[in-house]
């Protein structure tokens, strides 16, 4: 009797542990991405929680204990880092994505200091964040399918700096040492592929 007790105990745990692995919160202001996103990861097994902003990301950590996270860095209200700081406090197994739509190497340094496994450019599709997510972290990363082209990064990196300076074309051209009417050229074109 004591070994089907002890069995169904045995049973009980890992279906816990299963829900805890499969719970993921997905924190990301771009509510169509994000919706998405969710949709896309549920179909993949995983149960998904959803927030907008980082006080929203804070009180869902708050209230359940989670396996997975895909968070935005920049939010409307703040950073995900500080999302990423809650999850790894309340249970540093986590394993947490980090997104932007400014990749840069400080904020990925930042980030995996912080415990995030991995760090992607948006958009990423729900295949390369269950790829980040479910990967061996003792083995080496597979080269992304559809990396940024150099004129996209660069592209990127012009427009981040131009925001920074608050859309500030003489400021933002000093910054990146480059004449002003190159940046306004660069600037008026659509971004590379």
């Amino acid at each position: 009797m004591l070994y089907l007790v002890n069995k169904e105990f045995q049973k009980c745990h890992v279906q816990e542990n299963y829900q805890l692995l499969s719970r993921m919160l997905i924190v990301d202001d771009d509510n169509p991405f994000r919706e998405r996103l969710a949709r896309a990861m549920e179909k993949k097994g995983f149960e998904v929680f959803q927030a907008e902003s980082v006080q929203k990301g804070v009180d869902s950590v708050k209230t359940r204990k989670l396996g997975f996270a895909v968070v935005d860095l920049r939010l409307g209200d703040g950073n995900g880092l500080e999302v990423v700081k809650q999850i790894q406090s309340t249970n540093n197994d986590s394993r947490i994505i980090m997104l932007t739509g400014y990749g840069n190497i400080p904020t990925a340094v930042a980030a995996i200091k912080e415990g995030a496994i991995d760090y992607l450019a948006k958009p990423a599709d729900a295949e390369d964040v269950e790829r980040a997510l479910l990967a061996d972290p003792d083995k080496k990363a597979a080269p992304p399918e559809n990396p940024m082209s150099a004129d996209r990064v660069k592209w990127e990196h012009i427009h981040r700096v131009f925001e920074l300076c608050n859309r500030n074309v003489s400021e933002t051209a000093r910054r990146l040492k480059m004449h002003r009417r190159t940046l306004q050229r660069i600037l008026s074109k659509r971004s590379p592929r």
